[in-house]
């Protein structure tokens, strides 16, 4: 059995896929690790909407996908970027997903965590923002979920300098019930970030970062850094205050990253292991019994994969989610919120196929195949 696969230039290559699949069993959560999946949602395919109107989300095949990754021990990270928050999901679909899945989480024993924004309002005062953020605040709050206090376009675009980040931070964090996690999203994931913290130059976005944390560690459960450089996250992990976690959100550097040295390591909280979540499982649980190099020799060959999901311009890695998603049976189909499953290429679609195949990924290759060989005929690559 053989496929032809596309390249760039259109000229097409012979893959021939796996007969099985990685051997994967569910276990339960880890001992040496908090690790938290960014799970996508599943639109659904029969909604008549527009890619300007409201998400139409499939309910059912969301919460199932959640309940995968909680079989395998993962947390899930509800409502971020990787469920398209700011990219097809507005703020009144992310706050029914956070309610559902947390109700989800409560009825099964998974652990969950929400992401907490502005997204309901495009601009506005830091007056305006902080009140945005209160609001979804409190959502989370109520459903019983962890918060993740994700940054803003909004303050972004109304801070003056880093004194704003750390009066809006610092009156968010004092009225907190629990503990938060914190997250630093780079531009490459979302271009309106750009000088968050109060500064392009990052070593002084850097400082007033830990400054927040400095003045509030007893309100910050940990941070997370999605800036796509290991030595940054590796250098502000060592300045944390004790107790305070580094999850990362490094999705071209997270097996050394969690891994770790003789100074420490970094939990995870990674849109990645939305696709590898069974796979990565399998390696934390290496981990959990010492075994740090079985937990590299599993999770290494995944960077690759990785890194062509998450590549140039990185905000469209949710496109690569879904596909995978639906070739690995999650769903029945590849739709997106937002009309999104149009914004990667033929071809990248054709090497996620063949990297996610390597790695045995699929659970059934046989029907990844054949949805693969579906894609390419609407193309009109024939086999």
């Amino acid at each position: 059995m053989t496929i032809r696969l596309p390249g760039a230039g259109g000229a097409l290559r012979t893959y021939e896929p796996r007969t099985e699949p990685l051997a994967v069993t569910p276990g339960t959560p880890f001992t040496s690790r908090t690790v938290f999946s960014a799970a996508h949602v599943v639109a659904d395919p029969f909604a008549d909407v527009s890619p300007d109107s409201p998400a139409a989300v499939d309910w059912d095949a969301t919460l199932a996908f959640r309940r995968h990754l909680w079989s395998h021990g993962l947390g899930v990270a509800e409502a971020m970027d990787t469920a398209q928050r700011g990219m097809g999901l507005d703020w009144a679909g992310a706050a029914e997903l956070i309610r559902r899945s947390a109700a989800e989480a409560k009825s099964v024993g998974g652990r969950i965590a929400c992401g907490v924004g502005t997204d309901q309002i495009t601009s506005g005062s830091l007056a305006e923002v902080r009140a945005a953020y209160e609001e979804q605040l409190a959502v989370v709050e109520d459903s019983g979920a962890q918060a993740i206090l994700m940054a803003s376009r909004a303050l972004a675009a109304a801070a003056s300098g880093p004194e704003d980040y750390l009066e809006v931070y610092g009156h968010l964090l004092r009225q907190s019930a629990e503990p938060v996690v914190l997250h630093w999203l780079g531009p490459m994931f979302d271009p309106a970030l750009e000088g968050y913290w109060g500064s392009a130059d990052l070593d002084a976005a850097t400082d007033t970062f830990l400054e927040v944390i400095a003045a509030h560690p007893d309100k910050v459960d940990g941070i997370k850094v999605s800036l796509l450089d290991a030595q940054r996250e590796i250098d502000i992990r060592r300045r944390l205050p004790k107790g305070v976690r580094c999850y990362t959100g490094d999705d071209f550097n997270y097996p050394e990253l969690i891994a770790g040295d003789e100074q420490g390591f970094s939990h995870a909280l990674l849109g990645i292991f939305d696709p590898l979540g069974p796979l990565a499982a399998q390696a934390v649980r290496a981990l959990d019994t010492g075994d740090v190099q079985g937990f590299r020799d599993l999770l290494d060959p995944t960077v690759g994969l990785s890194r062509h999901l998450f590549q140039t311009p990185t905000r469209f890695y949710k496109t690569g989610v879904v596909f995978l998603a639906w070739l690995a049976g999650h769903q029945s189909h590849f739709t997106m919120v937002g009309g999104l499953q149009s914004a990667r290429s033929l071809p990248h679609f054709a090497t996620a196929y063949e990297l996610a195949d390597g790695l045995g990924l699929f659970p059934d290759p046989k029907l990844a195949e054949e949805r693969m060989k579906t894609l390419l005929s609407m193309y009109g690559v024939n086999q």
